[in-house]
């Protein structure tokens, strides 16, 4: 909602979202710190869901999870032509009858939807989130209906071997699967980043 209302505010374009989302974490973080230096008890629940923990996720947690992926598939169909116009520009979409602001708006809600449910149940997996989608293009998937289903395959595989390999590395004890997931993936993105030609 916050998001939203100051993207709203400052004519959102990518660079402003973006400076928008990290001042916003910026905020969170803080009051993490603060929480922290309070010794609340309650902080080593909190600290092991911001690490991408599955130790206390629920059935009922997977249960709604697996309903928000279904619905997530089910609506892909209908918002394909729009993830398809828009990456070709503001005046491009408007020429082909977009309606520009709500096609942004319902993508970002039912993004911010998705990502909500998922984060409830077992905490942020940020690398999964970046690293999906680019791994869903580099198989050459090119259509958007076939990225998004790409992805989400893509993100449950990758989340699932993070998860395995946590149990596994220093077993009995259990690594939180959202640091095996950011191990892998930062160099990953990083290699990405450097072999990805200058113009692209």
């Amino acid at each position: 909602g916050g998001l939203l209302f100051f993207a709203r505010a400052a004519a959102a374009t990518a660079h402003r979202m973006l400076l928008v989302g990290v001042a916003i974490g910026t905020v969170f973080s803080a009051l993490v710190t603060a929480l922290a230096a309070s010794g609340d008890p309650r902080l080593d629940g909190l600290l092991s869901w911001m690490a991408g923990s599955t130790l206390d996720a629920t059935p009922q947690a997977a249960g709604v999870t697996v309903a928000a992926a279904l619905c997530a598939l089910a609506l892909a169909p209908l918002v394909r032509r729009w993830l398809a116009i828009l990456p070709l520009g503001p005046s491009t979409a408007q020429g082909l009858g977009l309606p520009l602001g709500g096609a942004r708006l319902c993508l970002l809600l039912l993004a911010a939807g998705m990502t909500s449910v998922a984060t409830l149940a077992v905490g942020p997996f940020s690398f999964v989130g970046l690293m999906a989608p680019h791994m869903a293009r580099m198989l050459g998937l090119s259509t958007p209906l076939a990225q998004v289903s790409g992805a989400m395959l893509m993100g449950a595989g990758i989340m699932t071997f993070a998860d395995t390999l946590g149990r596994l590395v220093f077993f009995p004890y259990e690594l939180p699967a959202g640091l095996i997931a950011a191990c892998i993936g930062a160099p990953y993105l990083l290699l990405a980043l450097t072999r990805q030609p200058q113009g692209g």
